[in-house]
């Protein structure tokens, strides 16, 4: 099948709806993944079974019209849909867990832009599909894709309560000190860019006790910004931290597997500080290493430092620090894009289980936002993108090593060139046809200055 158009990944298929992304193609690459999804749990249906797939979307306008589509393309290989609604893609991958599924299947083109979408899988674990599974499930796609008889076609079945199971399951959390967020009657900010976080961000606060204002509520999918929650997008919710004298504010992105901060003094702290900060208190309570992406802040390493554990670097991508954190038994991971993995809820990037988590750290420590930040060194961090050149990228990076032979070079993903006191990486994005190039160093004239040198290189080259 061709791919023109469409960013084709291990764990998933996203495009600009209309354009690469079709009904055609979300029925075939829906269909593909039901039938080695099936395949898969051929014992279950030995027994007399179905293979059962869990399907959930988020709030994007095509959502509705996409989901009709997957669910009769899994019911024409066989598969049962239990179908979970709009919800948080973490709240799939829960529900996998929940069910015994053969694998789950989310709608969602998570932070990019309005006009994409895209389908993401889950595995029976689970987790996203990993390398070999992505293998082996779009080799069913290129295939005779093996379609049921009119006897054996899938049955759809509804699931209302995989949301409220979800909120039980962080409110679980055996050191969350839900009794003391609840003393501190939080007031918090919060934007969920009228996405799917509107269906379980307000419920979890309000059994957290916080008194809650929030803006972009309506789950339409219109999203009223772009809807990454990087600093420079988070405007109008420093402006209502300010406005309403907010104890923090917290923004989502429009699937909720990513969260970011705005302080009582009403600034968006970096994205990266989600993931430190929750890894301070996971790391108080748990031991364990600390694993996260080649993109992410040195404030890892500081927070790890701190309680006498490392920091485990693994490649770009959510099923990455999951696999890792699965083979060192890690408690905490994640990214540095906001995602907070924590393994005693499941291995997947988690915005509610991140919020549960920064709201236990303000009620334990009892400063604000704003202070706890203040006690870390501050480096600047700055993510760059372009275009994708017409050149295999090896050569970029063996031009990069030869301009930088005093660095120490992590080739996992991409090429990371690091220092002792500053890092650059360049790297293919899996969701863009982009390359990303990120840098961090103590100031932003020297973040700046390696992102001018890496482009340059990348420029000529092209």
């Amino acid at each position: 099948m061709a791919y023109e158009g469409l960013m084709v990944g291990v764990s998933g298929v996203r495009g600009r709806v209309g354009e690469a992304l079709t009904p055609e193609v979300v029925a075939r690459f829906a269909a593909a993944f039901g039938a080695w999804a099936a395949a898969g749990s051929a014992g279950g249906r030995a027994k007399g079974r179905r293979a059962a797939i869990v399907l959930g979307r988020d709030s994007r306008v095509s959502g509705p019209m996409f989901h009709r589509v997957v669910v009769s393309a899994l019911q024409s290989v066989g598969c049962d849909i239990i179908d979970i609604g709009m919800v948080p893609t973490p709240t799939v991958q829960l529900a996998v867990e929940h069910h015994h599924a053969a694998g789950g299947l989310a709608i969602t083109a998570s932070h990019n832009p309005i006009e994409w979408n895209a389908l993401k899988f889950i595995a029976p674990s689970g987790l996203f599909l990993d390398a070999e599974q992505g293998a082996a499930m779009r080799g069913t796609l290129d295939g005779d894709i093996p379609r049921a008889t009119w006897d054996e076609l899938g049955v759809l079945s509804e699931d209302s309560e995989a949301v409220a199971r979800h909120i039980e399951r962080i409110l679980a959390i055996p050191f969350l000190d839900a009794d003391a967020i609840r003393g501190r009657r939080f007031h918090v900010a919060l934007d969920c860019v009228r996405g799917a976080g509107a269906v379980i961000m307000p419920a979890l606060l309000d059994r957290l006790g916080c008194r809650v204002t929030a803006i972009n509520m309506e789950t339409d999918g219109r999203f009223p910004r772009a809807p990454e929650p990087v600093a420079e997008n988070l405007g109008e919710l420093e402006a209502l931290v300010k406005s309403h004298g907010a104890d923090v504010g917290l923004a989502v992105d429009p699937d909720v597997d990513r969260l970011a901060l705005v302080s009582d003094e009403g600034k968006a702290i970096g994205e990266d500080f989600t993931l430190a900060l929750a890894a301070r208190v996971v790391l108080e309570h748990r031991a364990g290493d600390l694993v996260t992406n080649l993109s992410t802040s040195r404030i890892m390493e500081d927070v790890a430092g701190a309680a006498g554990r490392r920091v485990i670097r693994a490649p770009v991508g959510e099923v990455n620090v999951a696999v890792r954190m699965r083979q060192e038994n890690a408690p905490i991971g994640g990214e540095g894009n906001g995602g907070v993995i924590l393994s005693e809820v499941h291995l997947g990037r988690d915005a509610p289980v991140g919020a549960a988590l920064i709201l236990h750290l303000l009620a334990s420590v009892g400063k604000p936002l704003s202070e706890i930040v203040a006690g870390y060194p501050r480096y600047s961090i700055i993510k760059d993108k372009l275009d994708r050149p017409n050149v295999p990228l090896d050569g970029v990076y063996a031009a990069l090593r030869e301009a930088f032979p005093d660095a120490t070079a992590d080739t996992q993903d991409g090429l990371r060139l690091a220092w002792s006191d500053r890092w650059v990486h360049v790297r293919p994005s899996g969701t863009e046809p982009i390359v990303r190039v990120i840098a961090e160093a103590a100031d932003e004239a020297g973040a700046r200055r390696m992102i001018y040198e890496a482009r340059a290189l990348l420029d000529r080259l092209a």
